[in-house]
């Protein structure tokens, strides 16, 4: 019997997966299985393992992996947390207690607490958690924890899109070359990818979003009122979303850039202010190697995103040959580029759409002073927001995300810094001298 079209294993067979999604029931199911397959894949897969572990300084060495450990509280209990790690080498033991948690699950500043306890008490150098609650940073906890509790046990939060990301870079940048590692890994990527496994990552700007961006957009938004708060933490987990999705996607760090000595508490405190008094939400991301830091604002007002990177200007050149080298690092921009000049001493600028400035060059020069030079570049790009809820299509998460990667596909990765040439000899510094040096007289 010939075989059926709808059978072609391209187009209607699932892959067989060593890690199926399929059948769990509950949130206590998806925690245990989600728990085991990452242990599991640590082990297994060695370079992942260790890339995991790095944020916690852990030393090289064989990794085995535990689920459920059992352990007595100081008032004699049971604590069972969801797994243990043990790296050997040699004489070398260290010990690493997980706790884990999928879906919109939280972790909980008493459990957390007592595990820092147990671990203290029974020489554990770490405490890994883990959930989809997106950081900052992996020593910044989503919870507010006893700091007298990590003199001598290191605490570290990853969230489960950077546990993902971590996978994917080891198999798509890294590389496995163990062909049976590298299916291991890829069907943790495609089981940590999937919806059903609660550890999807990140999912949107929080129930409050359309509230707060309605009210925004009607100049009615306090920093006092409901729902502000909530914006603001989500904002501080989309720039890390941003940035660990463009680390897949490039294979190089990419991280929030944050102003030097602040603290999560602090940029809490400036969103809110920010989002509450002007409706704009603004952050930047830094990309290794990159012209320059990515910025991008959120006005709720006028329902548009921003992105934009600002260039130094050559520190050479006739204003006019300056603006040119620009410009001819933009070739095939998007729609909407605009290139915005700032001058030395004075506040005035000049803005053209790029496609207008390529045309004419000219007009970007200082109206009142022509021959004032550029002290900067401003390339940026304007589009409408994302109105939907959630990270699908037409969402606030999707669109942005799509412009951050337009943008800097299209502009960033295109743009040069200025260096300056090298310093000449003058042609008379050219010419050999015709005077000889004279002989040296022997010593007597």
């Amino acid at each position: 019997m010939a075989q059926s079209e709808t059978l072609n294993p391209e187009d209607a067979w699932a892959p067989a997966r060593l890690i199926p999604v399929m059948g769990m029931k509950g949130s206590k199911e998806q925690e245990e299985r989600a728990t085991s397959a990452l242990l599991s894949v640590m082990q297994v897969v060695p370079s992942f393992g260790k890339a995991i572990l790095a944020y916690l300084d852990a030393p090289a060495g064989h990794i085995t992996c535990f689920t459920e450990p059992h352990f007595e509280t100081d008032e004699g209990g049971p604590a069972i947390p969801d797994g243990a790690i043990l790296i050997e080498r040699g004489k070398t033991h260290w010990k690493c207690l997980v706790e884990v948690k999928t879906g919109s699950s939280g972790l909980s500043s008493e459990q957390i607490d007592q595990y820092l306890r147990i671990a203290n008490r029974d020489g554990f150098e770490a405490l890994l958690t883990i959930s989809n609650q997106i950081v900052a940073s992996p020593d910044e906890p989503p919870i507010r924890v006893d700091r007298r509790r990590l003199r001598a046990v290191k605490l570290r939060h990853l969230s489960w899109f950077r546990v993902l990301t971590e996978a994917v870079m080891e198999h798509e940048h890294h590389g496995v070359n163990d062909p049976e590692q590298a299916k291991v890994l890829d069907d943790l990527i495609a089981f940590l990818d999937d919806e059903r496994s609660g550890a999807g990552g990140y999912e949107g700007m929080g129930k409050t979003w359309v509230t707060v961006r309605d009210a925004a957009r009607k100049r009615t938004l306090r920093p006092t009122d409901a729902g502000v708060a909530e914006v603001a933490d989500c904002w501080e987990e989309f720039l890390e979303y941003l940035c660990l999705r463009l680390r897949q996607n490039l294979g190089h760090p990419v991280a929030p850039l944050h102003p030097r000595g602040s603290d999560v508490h602090a940029r809490r405190k400036e969103y809110i202010e920010s989002l509450g008094g002007e409706g704009r939400l603004q952050g930047s991301i830094r990309i290794t190697d990159a012209v320059a830091p990515v910025q991008i604002e959120a006005d709720l007002e006028r329902l548009q995103v921003t992105t934009r990177v600002r260039v130094a200007a050559p520190k050479e050149g006739r204003p006019k040959t300056r603006i040119n080298w620009l410009l001819r690092q933009l070739k095939e921009v998007p729609a909407n580029l605009r290139v915005v000049v700032q001058y030395r001493h004075t506040r005035h600028s000049t803005s053209l759409l790029a496609e207008d400035a390529r045309r004419r060059p000219g007009d970007l020069l200082l109206p009142e002073d022509p021959q004032r030079a550029p002290k900067s570049f401003d390339v940026a790009l304007t589009r409408d927001m994302g109105t939907k809820r959630g990270k699908r299509a037409g969402s606030f998460v999707a669109e942005t995300m799509k412009q951050v990667l337009d943008f800097y596909g299209s502009v960033v990765q295109d743009l040069s810094k200025w260096r300056p040439r090298p310093p000449k000899l003058p042609e008379s510094a050219k010419e050999p001298s015709e005077e000889q040096p004279a002989e040296a007289t022997p010593s007597t």
